[in-house]
């Protein structure tokens, strides 16, 4: 029989403001932590050295854990040009220099190459698999390894500012699976000059904003304390980017043990993946075909045994 684990049921988002130095994974261990919560998960990685928002999903919430992380997300970062290095950030070692520099209208100019669909190589220090194990771990034990491209759809990238001739500063929205750091690289490539990030932000990822995040030292303060239950957000937001049908009591019946309910009509189309609630909150997920929908995920009840 397995073990039964512990810790309170709850459900639902809370959103972290990441500090530097500290792994996406340490951060959620601390939330579950100091909710003392029986599963939680979060919604997209951050590099140890990035900051900003880091949403972690508990309980239920998990199961919406895919549509956050597909969703559009927003960075700030910094670009220091003339420097290359083998992580593409400021903690690796260089390996290429270059003294030239490149005017603001030059990077304007490059930066529309990366607007788009493009192909992206993510960096050789990244948690990418080859053959069942993580790139960086191959790369610290110093071997050559080759990562294929991935397309990555870029929403929008923008030059804010320009400090001095060394640096710069971008703003990306982007879709899922974009590195900040292979942006970084390739246009110092493109630009002939090289370059590396020096720090990033992530300042939104789908429903969530990191103004709107708790430090680590506020969830230090008021852990185990029922006061930080009063910044857990509804597992639905990570829900907003599917349509909402709403559906009958005898519907949520249904759908609770995997079967197709009623909904009401809204305005999804046949076909359309959609979520069903019921007095608002979620009952499942699954694809609408003439007034029923068939589940695929499912909610537990609130209060329910789990």
């Amino acid at each position: 029989m397995a073990r039964k684990r512990k810790g309170r049921d709850i459900s639902g988002w809370l959103v972290v403001d990441k500090p530097a130095g500290i792994t996406s994974t340490s951060v959620v261990n601390k939330v579950r932590w100091a909710l003392q919560a029986k599963k939680a998960g979060h919604a997209g990685t951050l590099d140890p050295d990035a900051t900003g928002v880091l949403a972690v999903a508990l309980g239920e919430a998990t199961k919406t854990v895919p549509y956050v992380t597909d969703a559009l997300k927003a960075y700030v970062f910094e670009v220091r040009f003339g420097t290359a290095t083998n992580t593409d950030d400021a903690e690796g070692e260089v390996i290429n220099t270059s003294t030239s520099r490149p005017t603001d209208e030059q990077i304007k100019e490059a930066l529309a190459g990366f607007v788009g669909d493009i192909m992206q190589v993510p960096p050789k220090f990244s948690a990418v698999k080859v053959d069942g194990q993580r790139a960086y771990k191959l790369a610290r034990d110093g071997e050559d390894i080759t990562l294929s491209a991935r397309p990555l759809w870029v929403e929008e990238l923008l030059l804010t500012d320009r400090p001095d001739a060394d640096r710069v500063l971008l703003e990306m929205t982007c879709g899922k699976g974009g590195y900040v750091r292979s942006i970084a690289r390739d246009l110092g490539d493109a630009l002939g000059c090289f370059g590396h990030v020096t720090w990033l932000r992530r300042v939104w990822s789908g429903p969530f904003d990191a103004e709107d995040g708790l430090s680590l030292e506020q969830i230090d303060a008021l852990a185990h304390d029922p006061a930080l239950d009063a910044h857990i957000l509804p597992l639905e937001l990570g829900l907003s980017e599917l349509s909402e049908l709403r559906c009958t009591p005898e519907g949520a019946a249904k759908l609770r043990n995997g079967n197709p309910g009623m909904v009401y009509p809204g305005d999804a189309e046949y076909g359309d993946e959609c979520w069903a609630s019921l007095d608002g909150q979620a009952v499942a997920v699954g694809i609408y075909k003439a007034g029923e929908l068939h589940p695929h995920r499912v909610f537990v009840a609130p209060g329910a045994a789990q």
